[in-house]
């Protein structure tokens, strides 16, 4: 996992980790992690995935009874320990370069 370079860090990328790691132990459905994160479902899924794929996330799909609940199976998230270190530090750097990018040139004011 950890020779697997990161998922490019796109606006919609750094707001997903960002609702992941409010409560890195909490399972969250797809759905939720989307309104949490103020993005449509569909562009929340395929960031869902490529995450997975890095193993930054894991899923798993509820066990219940769709006839008894009333609606399908949820696929639930949880980011990973390697996920929370990697997403941690590919957030601090995105800070960092913009705060660098931020600063002003000797002699501006």
């Amino acid at each position: 996992m950890g020779d697997k370079p990161g998922p490019r860090m796109t606006i919609p990328t750094q707001l997903v980790l960002e609702v992941l790691l409010v409560d890195s132990a909490r399972d969250m459905y797809g759905a939720e992690i989307a309104t949490a994160a103020g993005l449509a479902s569909g562009t929340v899924h395929p960031i869902l995935a490529r995450l997975e794929g890095l193993g930054w996330v894991e899923s798993h799909w509820e066990d219940v009874d769709p006839t008894q609940v009333g609606r399908p199976p949820r696929r639930y998230y949880t980011i990973t320990p390697h996920g929370v270190t990697s997403a941690r530090r590919s957030l601090a750097r995105l800070r960092h370069s913009a705060l660098g990018r931020l600063r002003l040139r000797p002699g501006e004011n």
